[in-house]
């Protein structure tokens, strides 16, 4: 059989994406044959080589699934956190070993694929594919034009401008003194959508991602989930 690289086997193992995988290499974490493997570029045969991660024997799996969930506030988005607060494995129990695609950070809700398909995690992770996320998000205050325009045009987050995004006003409270706005973004800087906010004046009461790739969670309770369909897969994949 072809050699193929140690992180795309990696993430064809679902250990994590590709990118991951190249940081658990550079960190010694990874073992093949019984020794430290610490190269990029080092190629194993699958069927021949025994890779280890954290001495523990790892195996590409040769089913793939993909799963939906909708991601109560509270919970994590990490494989194993240091600090021992819920994780969304927690909520999704299944017997093959399957980590998140992406980040929602712990107080944000809403839709989050998983997988144990790392060339999935590459594809729906990487700016260059464009894949829309849409968030509801609640503001305090009521949004002027030139916030919306900015929203929309770009801003700063701390050293990096924002593409272009789509937004639009769901709602006016007055009374209430809140506006709830829709976002769609196609980039996943960490709390992107909240600094965002920020940027532009606005403090973010609460935030919901409502989609990926126009597949959404309204079907779904909170802390529920179902597996993608082949056709929700090759939409996010071949688009």
């Amino acid at each position: 059989m072809e050699k193929i690289r140690l992180q795309k086997y990696l993430s064809e193992a679902g250990i994590a994406s590709r990118r991951k995988s190249e940081e658990l290499i550079l960190q010694g974490k990874i073992k093949v044959n019984g020794q430290i493997i610490t190269e990029l570029g080092f190629k194993v045969n699958p069927e021949k080589d025994e890779v280890k991660y954290n001495d523990k024997l790892v195996k590409p799996e040769n089913k793939k699934i993909y799963i939906l969930l909708n991601k109560p506030i509270g919970y994590v988005t990490t494989v194993k956190d240091q600090f021992n607060r819920e994780s969304v494995l927690d909520l999704v129990k299944v017997k093959e070993r399957i980590v998140p695609v992406g980040r929602l950070d712990m107080y944000t809700s809403g839709a989050l694929i998983l997988t144990n398909d790392g060339e999935f995690v590459y594809k729906v992770t990487h700016p260059k594919h464009e894949i829309n996320k849409t968030y509801t998000v609640t503001l305090k205050g009521i949004v002027d034009k030139n916030a919306l325009e900015n929203l929309k045009d770009g801003v700063d987050i701390g050293g990096y401008v924002t593409k272009q995004a789509k937004v639009k006003i769901l709602k006016i409270d007055k009374e209430k003194n809140i506006t709830r706005l829709e976002i769609i973004i196609h980039e996943g800087k960490n709390r992107q959508v909240r600094k965002m906010c920020e940027a532009v004046g606005y403090k973010v009461l609460a935030l919901h991602r409502s989609a990926i790739a126009g597949i959404d969670v309204k079907d779904i309770e909170l802390g529920k989930w179902r597996y993608l369909t082949k056709e929700e897969v090759r939409k996010i994949c071949y688009r």
